[in-house]
């Protein structure tokens, strides 16, 4: 053990020295450069001498065009000198987040070059995953000077992990080793996923040609390289390239397009700064002073006076170079930044998209997505399709049970009550109930083998606290819970849960009794003013058709007692159909058609609602619901390790002193029928699945009131960001469609049903409310019988009442008053001629007209000439 520390201790030693070494000499290449009088510097390209050389730059107001420092942590905060020429890393850890959300990846692993370039590239990378609810599962750092042996070593650990997804920001140098032995281990075979930074494209542009070998080792690889419009203006560089060499130049890479663009840079800068009035001048600064036997002549750097005013000038710049728009933001960095998305494979690179900070992914290229609305909706991210590793274009799931042995640890809770949902068993795999064969046809259903291993949480004595389970999951002392685990808001904060396989709730259950019938229950369907507008309407709808019927039919006529009589007798036997008397006129019928509907209607809800009311159970205590049970001061019973009792006390604010554990079903049956008179609960508020079960176990002596108030469900909690969750609710929903998951419930399930709720007698009462709308539907079928028979009456009576007063003007001619004699009369005779029967008056108005022609006929032949 100790000779590998100290073969550890020498080999991060050996690493630093060499890392400092090459530091060392990398800027005092770059100092002796400052030695002379300049205006502005390009380069480096390496991101850490660029942290060194930017501090140098702010101090001699030198502005340090760089194309190759992509570090993140390069901002212009810190170093206000410091310009970038390219792209940022920032954007294309993003562009990766992108990718990786796309693909409904959660997990990565990043292998990266321990520096300044890799460090912050991959923190930002997290930083995006985070946004996307995904993350980095593992950190891989290769030394900058790692050997193949070192490459290997961090492969085969990566490998045991459960993540298939890499994501490899390294340097150029040795980038082409990781893929190598990659493929040595079996690494670059179906369901890996490789996800290469723009080191690579910018390796294989450089190398003319790229070997088909190399492309071989890369097949199915996804890479990033900087977008670069296809222009007239690069179009026509690479033609004059290529009339200077003789040859086609194809050994360009993104860089060093921004490398020429950043001459053009400067030289449109100092051109303008000259045009301006700029001045160049150079001065010393005291604060550098050179050390004895030093090599750095720190006291020949010299500072440019016209630095403060060159920089602005300098990110004023706005043309079009080779790379694309050359133009500043107010952060510093260039605008619209943008990547080709690349698959590589045995014939070359293939462009399966493009990702710019405008529109997100693409199919269509940045410069053309410029002219429309920016859209980054998740609905407008597209890709062509990938050539994955294994030459296959399914998208790879991205992760695998880890390689290390160890099955899933499935924590079970170890029940003593409701054994038909989870119990513990001898045979394998040593638990069984509903929740196991559930989770087990879903684990059936998945394309890939899941080792597990069902452990037990609880002792045995007692219901286990959910909760706990909930938590040791969480703290990843399991990886998953399966069993009769409610998903609460509180447990999803900390767990991945599947689709609810089991609907559940709180409810609450009170015991019920038989009562004996009343000897009063015949009055019970309705309400009191039920009754009254009902019989009120049995009078009214007899007098009216007594009136409509009177002229007309003889059984409607007599004495006035036996009139009376008719009507109490024909209204009421209409509720049985039984009436004898048979109606004549139209408008009787009319109405009696109507009225016969309307005590259809009641005689049948009369019916039904007496029915149930004489074959109800009713609550043996007043809790109607939850409401009530909160009001009161009762002692109320849960199931043992139920999550009722925080939800009683945190959300209902019910005291912990009302509170009472219950264990088992029996002891459930026990604390109600005793009550809390006996010792025992006034109701017991637990989720309706178990309640089910209680009450068909207990004959059904208790019921549920009130509605269920809490909606809820059974899940399977996982780790959080488990892949698994995801797929299992997938196959749960499979279940549920093929009818699986019914079968499941009817073998362990399948019980007496006693109903949800208990009827109350007050609510099988019917009022008004309920027929309101038959009655005034009767009333004005009513009305309107009646006002058509009084005109018609009035109109006969019109007809008759004329030659009557011409007749008693004749019989009394004398010239007296007759004003109140008439008035009294005509309304004696009015209700004298309402009372004659209808055929009556027919016949003397026929004889009046018939009289009425005669002496219109005598009265012509009188008037004639003879």
């Amino acid at each position: 053990m100790m000779l590998m520390l100290i073969r550890l201790f020498f080999l991060v030693l050996k690493w630093m020295l060499f890392f400092m070494i090459q530091i060392a000499v990398d800027l005092l290449e770059q100092l002796k450069l400052m030695e002379n009088e300049v205006i502005a510097t390009i380069g480096p390209q390496s991101s850490g001498i660029a942290h060194i050389i930017a501090h140098v730059a702010n101090e001699l107001h030198v502005p340090l065009l760089s194309f190759g420092a992509t570090d993140p942590t390069l901002s212009s905060l810190q170093f206000p000198y410091f310009v970038r020429t390219t792209h940022s890393d920032y954007f294309q850890m993003y562009a990766i987040a992108d990718i990786v959300d796309f693909c409904r990846w959660r997990q990565v692993i990043a292998i990266y070059v321990d520096d300044d370039y890799g460090r912050n590239g991959i923190s930002i990378l997290g930083d995006a995953l985070a946004k996307k609810r995904g993350k980095i599962s593992y950190k891989a750092a290769l030394s900058p000077g790692a050997t193949k042996n070192d490459i290997s070593i961090l492969l085969n650990s990566v490998n045991l992990m459960e993540s298939r997804v890499f994501v490899v920001h390294v340097n150029p140098d040795y980038g082409l080793n990781v893929f190598s032995i990659a493929k040595n281990l079996g690494m670059m075979t179906s369901g890996y996923v490789w996800i290469a930074t723009d080191w690579l494209p910018s390796k294989l542009d450089s190398m003319d040609p790229v070997d088909t070998n190399t492309l071989k080792l890369l097949q199915g690889v996804v890479a990033l390289r900087h977008h670069t419009p296809d222009t007239n203006l690069k179009k026509s560089f690479f033609s004059r390239l290529k009339n200077v060499n003789g040859t086609a130049t194809t050994s360009f890479n993104s860089y060093a397009l921004y490398a020429y663009d950043s001459v053009w840079l400067a030289a449109y800068a100092l051109d303008a700064f000259l045009k301006e009035g700029g001045n160049i001048s150079f001065s010393s600064d005291p604060k550098l002073i050179d050390t004895k036997g030093s090599m750095l002549h720190l006291s020949s750097l010299r500072v440019f006076n016209g630095g403060p005013d060159f920089l602005p000038t300098l990110l004023r710049v706005n043309f079009t170079g080779l790379s694309g728009q050359i133009q500043f933001n107010g952060d510093k960095n260039l605008i619209r930044p943008s990547y080709d998305i690349l698959n590589i494979g045995e014939s070359g690179f293939r462009r399966v998209g493009y990702w710019s900070n405008y529109s997100g992914l693409s199919v269509l290229a940045p410069e053309i997505l410029y002219k429309r609305p920016p859209n980054s909706s998740i609905s407008n991210q597209k890709l062509f399709n990938v050539l994955w590793p294994g030459e296959t274009i399914a998208t790879p799931r991205g992760w695998v049970f880890p390689n290390n042995g160890k099955p899933l640890r499935i924590a079970v809770p170890y029940r003593i009550s409701y054994l038909e949902f989870l119990s513990k068993d001898k045979n394998p795999p040593g638990v069984r109930g509903y929740c196991i064969d559930v989770f087990e046809a879903a684990i059936n259903l998945l394309p890939y083998p899941v080792p597990r291993q069902y452990i037990l949480f609880g002792d045995g004595k007692r219901n286990p606290d959910y909760s706990q389970l909930v938590n040791q999951v969480a703290l990843k002392n399991f990886d998953a819970a399966v069993g009769d685990v409610t998903i609460v808001p509180n447990r999803t904060r900390i767990l991945d849960f599947t689709q609810p396989f089991m609907e559940s709730g709180l409810v609450v259950v009170v015991p019920v009794k038989e009562i004996k019938s009343s000897p009063w229950a015949f009055l019970k369907p309705f309400t009191a003013q039920m009754w009254c507008v009902t019989g009120a309407f049995f009078l009214f709808v007899g007098a009216v058709v007594w009136i409509l019927e009177h002229r007309h039919n003889p059984e409607f006529r007599g004495p006035p007692k036996k009139q009376i009589m008719t009507i109490f007798w024909f209204t009421f036997s209409t509720m049985f159909f039984s009436h004898r008397e048979n109606t004549v006129s139209g408008l009787g019928r009319f109405v009696l058609i109507i009225w016969l509907f309307v005590v259809l209607i009641i005689n049948s809800s009369y019916t039904a609602s007496l029915t149930s009311i004489l074959t109800v159970q009713q609550l043996s205590s007043q809790i109607e619901g939850i409401d009530s049970l909160i009001s009161g001061n009762q002692p109320i019973g849960i199931q043992d390790g139920s999550f009722a009792r925080r939800y009683l006390i945190d959300e209902l604010n019910i005291q912990p002193s009302r509170i009472v554990s219950l264990r088992d079903p029996k002891v459930y049956e026990d604390a109600l029928t005793r009550g809390p008179n006996g010792g025992g609960v006034m109701a017991i508020v637990d989720e309706l699945p178990y309640i089910e079960l209680f009450m068909s176990s207990a004959n059904c002596k208790f019921r549920t009131v009130g509605n269920v108030f809490t909606k809820s469900g059974w899940g399977f909690g996982f780790q959080r960001d488990s892949p698994l969750a995801i797929d299992m609710s997938t196959a749960i929903l499979q279940l549920s469609e093929n009818g699986d998951l019914q079968k499941i419930h009817d073998k362990w399930l399948s019980r007496q049903s006693c109903g949800a709720k208990v009827d109350d007698t007050d609510s099988n009462e019917l009022s008004l409310k309920s027929f309101w709308g038959l009655f005034l539907i009767c009333g004005i079928a009513c009305l309107i019988a009646l006002i058509t028979f009084f005109v018609r009456v009035f109109c006969q009576y019109m007809k008759f009442i004329p030659e009557s007063e011409m007749e008693s003007d004749q019989e009394n001619p004398s010239p007296r008053p007759r004003k109140t004699f008439r008035s009294s009369r005509s309304f004696k005779d009015l209700i004298v001629f309402v009372d004659k029967r209808e055929r009556e008056i027919k016949d003397i108005l026929r004889q009046k007209s018939k009289k009425r022609r005669r002496d219109q006929s005598l009265d012509d032949q009188f008037n004639s000439p003879t």
